[in-house]
């Protein structure tokens, strides 16, 4: 997708602070982290958000939520969150599905 941020790190149009790159997954730094460690973990296919997965996107968001548990275990984080924002109302503002990956600091519930 052309006018895709995420897309555009993915092809290196856009710098980011890359802390994994497989064969179809990538992940990087927020640049306005949320928690002292704040990691985005990206399909480099372009998907939209949760909404808009095929019965195929399965077993590709199993692996972006497992490489999501590998950076926060490479991260030394004892704790974690995982979180994946689906729609504007619930504060997505890329729209290219991506898993953030919160630590360093206690976690409060409800989120917001």
């Amino acid at each position: 997708m052309s006018n895709c941020l995420f897309c555009k790190i993915i092809a290196g149009e856009v710098p980011a602070t890359m802390v994994y790159r497989g064969i179809d997954i990538v992940a990087f730094r927020d640049i306005h982290p949320q928690a002292p460690t704040h990691i985005l973990v990206v399909p480099i296919k372009h998907l939209e958000s949760v909404a808009a997965m095929q019965p195929g996107d399965v077993d590709l968001v199993g692996r972006l939520v497992a490489t999501a548990k590998d950076i926060a275990h490479n991260e030394g984080l004892a704790g974690f969150r995982l979180v994946v924002n689906t729609g504007r109302e619930a504060g997505q503002s890329v729209f290219h599905l991506h898993v953030h990956v919160l630590g360093g600091r206690s976690m409060h519930w409800p989120p917001g």
